[in-house]
């Protein structure tokens, strides 16, 4: 199977493992290659517009999706905030990057964000957009999706998680990052998804890479990232890592080589 066009990439982790730079510059290598690219930030900490380099003028103008009650009460004929009552399971969402998205390089930034005011999981109107809004990206869409995710992926749906074409856990070295993945691998399981890649960050030589190896539990390791300071430079100047360390950049080059070599075998 050829990806040339559409490939959908979903990738968590522990907070603070670095899912958003990973993110960001693949999405910037995807975008690189002539693709059309949506970027999703699905972390309710949402900071995937400060590793792409929007400046915060810009960045505090994008609001996420979860806080415009008005459209959501549009779309599924309730209020936000309400549950148990009537509204649509399948409101209309495939408008939502062209209206809603910030564009730049090739690329549509979406910012899902959380509602406040619904309870994770619950059967209320704010969050059955999100999700049908997140099966429609993944499922429906031809473009390149990539999303970056909380670190629990209970907000997928069995077939939003069957339609993702690469599941990637980011870790670091560390006993709870280790967890963490082997946590998501279980609820990845559970809803379909065979293989979950692992990608590990903040490499600080050899040791790191066997440490995390000997804890993957079945996982599929296809790559990493050195421990970097030009990353933590860029974060504090507000320089996006594709634009700061050409070094990260060729290290998640390889990395999506490795995925578009694992998805082709498929």
């Amino acid at each position: 199977m050829s990806y040339n066009t559409a490939m959908k990439i979903a990738i968590t982790g522990k907070g603070g493992v670095g899912k958003t730079t990973l993110s960001a510059v693949l999405s910037h290598l995807f975008a690189a290659d002539g693709k059309k690219v949506i970027a999703v930030d699905a972390d309710p900490d949402a900071n995937l517009a400060s590793a792409f380099g929007v400046s915060p003028a810009d960045v505090a103008k994008i609001k996420p999706i979860a806080e415009m009650t008005w459209l959501i009460e549009e779309r599924t004929g309730a209020k936000p905030g309400s549950a148990g009552g009537m509204f649509k399971l399948n409101p209309r969402v495939d408008d939502i990057p062209a209206e809603y998205g910030y564009r730049f390089d090739n690329i549509v930034l979406l910012v899902t964000g959380k509602s406040k005011e619904a309870a994770s999981g619950c059967y209320c109107p704010e969050n059955v957009f999100l999700r049908r809004l997140l099966k429609h990206l993944i499922a429906e869409r031809d473009e390149v999706v990539i999303v970056d995710m909380e670190a629990g992926i209970e907000h997928l749906t069995r077939g939003t998680a069957e339609a993702v074409d690469a599941f990637i856990v980011v870790v670091e070295p560390g006993q709870r990052s280790i967890q963490t993945a082997n946590t998501v691998k279980e609820m990845a399981k559970s809803l379909g998804v065979k293989d979950v890649l692992v990608v590990a960050n903040k490499i600080r030589g050899n040791e790191d890479i066997t440490f995390i190896k000997g804890g993957l539990g079945g996982m599929k390791f296809i790559g990493h990232i050195s421990f970097n300071n030009l990353i933590m430079e860029a974060d504090i100047k507000g320089i996006p890592p594709y634009k700061s360390s050409p070094d990260t950049v060729e290290e998640i080059r390889k990395i999506k080589n490795a995925i578009e070599h694992i998805l082709d075998e498929k």
